[in-house]
């Protein structure tokens, strides 16, 4: 391990007070043993820069899945009093509310006669790539709407049914949206991408439930084993991103305004209740709803495709939930023994509330909220469940993913994405992408296992596994 990181647990690594100069809390990280020997220190160095900006309570977080990021560390999670605390797009990230919805459907994987050409119908009905660009035509109205309502525009366009809403994270919509905060900029890059899933690690894949570990859990969910179900991972797109560029000039600027000072640039950001502050959260909170949106309209593409080629009715597939893991969001935690509203950054995080919380979905509340987890490219992805542990240590947060060990550019000069795509086909996984580069720079080589990041956060209790699904197709971004 790093010099000056103290272990206290199995699991459970503290960077003290006095790491670097600053620090007003320590930082904490969560990692087994094996996962240790992937930890950068940069991803370490970026974990205590946050812990001494202005009003961040009890510590610095990270999850198994930490990874260097800009400004926080992928996988970061970190608090701060709604009074004397700040907001900093560096710990939402450039793809607002990057999240992650599982669907259900009555079929099995011997349904699936025609699994290529379901494939190719799901690739030509969801537009992929950088710039994709979609078939809907919205007027800059409906956008409006969109950045307001989130999944409920969608629904109210005939994009889906009341019972998607009741099953995402916030029901699709942060309140706090103010397209006022939204550049003509980024509302001209987010005209043409509605409902599209873009590049990067963002996917859709069709996945077989293979393994059930809590029953209770799995039937309040609506899962069963060899059932077949569908993931998506995608965000804000192009809009999402030009937020977080067009405050983050402004927050360069409050820095000095508000006398804070910082370790790193990237942490640029502003008092939550000063003006600047309040617009990039009204800004980050419309990008919020339009990534909820655009994966409400992918949903029913999905929906579309699968009721015409296997047989199945509309309504067949169900949305078990709808996860954020990258956001900021206002939440009312107990700290110090009284509740208090606070700031929650959760950056490469996903909320993990538990049993009885009152934004958990009331069909679920006596288990907990739905966590997913997804895998990457023909590696395993898991459903999980939210805890009281999770509550009372992490502000109700836990892992988001597996956690790049090579970047992008160090996967495509490493593997070859021919390669992978012959070695999942002999495997069963069917695969589809713009080209094998992105293959390549999503190969399952280039990231942590995902069963090791589950293992970790089960073990410590932050959230307790429920199911783990295998790819049998997927179409990458």
């Amino acid at each position: 391990m790093i010099d000056g990181v103290q272990r206290i647990g199995e699991y459970e690594w503290e960077v003290p007070v006095g790491f670097i100069p600053g620090m007003n809390v320590p930082g904490r990280f969560f990692l087994s043993d094996m996962l240790s020997k992937t930890l950068e220190e940069g991803a370490l160095q970026q974990l205590a820069n946050v812990a001494t900006m202005p009003g961040i309570i009890h510590n610095s977080l990270a999850m198994p899945d930490i990874h260097w990021g800009y400004g926080f560390p992928i996988g970061g999670v970190a608090a701060f009093d709604y009074g004397t605390g700040v907001i900093s797009p560096g710990g939402v990230g450039f793809d607002i509310n990057c999240g992650v919805r599982l669907l259900t459907t009555p079929l099995q994987p011997s349904d699936l006669i025609k699994k290529k050409e379901i494939l190719d119908n799901l690739y030509d009905a969801v537009p992929v790539g950088v710039g994709a660009r979609s078939t809907l035509r919205l007027s800059e109205k409906q956008l409006e709407t969109m950045m307001t309502d989130g999944a409920g525009f969608a629904v109210a366009e005939g994009y889906g049914n009341q019972d998607d809403l009741l099953h995402c994270e916030e029901q699709g919509r942060m309140k706090e949206a103010d397209p006022a905060h939204v550049s003509k900029k980024a509302r001209s890059r987010g005209v043409p991408q509605s409902g599209t899933l873009g590049a990067g690690n963002h996917f859709l894949e069709i996945q077989v439930v293979e393994e059930i570990y809590d029953e209770q859990a799995a039937q309040a969910y609506g899962i069963e084993k060899g059932q077949v179900c569908m993931m998506v991972h995608c965000g804000s797109r192009g809009l999402g991103h030009q937020v977080c560029t067009d405050h983050l000039q402004i927050l360069e600027h409050a820095v000095t305004k508000y006398h804070i000072n910082l370790p790193d640039k990237q942490l640029a950001c502003a008092p939550l209740t000063s003006p600047e502050g309040k617009a990039y959260f009204g800004g980050m909170a419309a990008a919020a709803n339009y990534a909820w949106a655009n994966r409400q309209i992918i949903t029913h593409q999905i929906r579309n495709v699968l009721t015409s080629m296997c047989g199945i009715a509309y309504d067949d597939i169900r949305l078990v939930y709808d996860v954020a893991h990258n956001v900021a969001k206002l939440e009312e935690h107990e700290i110090d023994g009284k509740k208090a509203r606070v700031c929650v950054h959760r950056k490469g995080a996903t909320r993990a509330f538990g049993p009885g919380c009152p934004d958990v979905p009331s069909d679920y509340s006596h288990v907990g909220q739905p966590v997913i987890i997804p895998g990457s490219m023909g590696s395993s992805s898991y459903l999980l469940k939210g805890t009281d542990v999770a509550m009372n240590r992490t502000f109700g947060s836990t892992c988001h993913g597996a956690g790049r060990v090579l970047s992008r550019s160090q996967a495509k000069k490493k593997i070859q994405g021919k390669n992978i795509r012959e070695t999942l086909g002999k495997a069963g996984i069917m695969v589809k992408a713009p080209h094998d580069g992105a293959i390549a720079e999503e190969a399952p080589d280039a990231y942590k296992p995902s069963s090791e990041v589950v293992s970790v956060v089960h073990n410590l209790g932050l959230s307790r596994l429920v199911a783990r699904l295998e790819p049998l197709g997927v179409i990458k971004g």
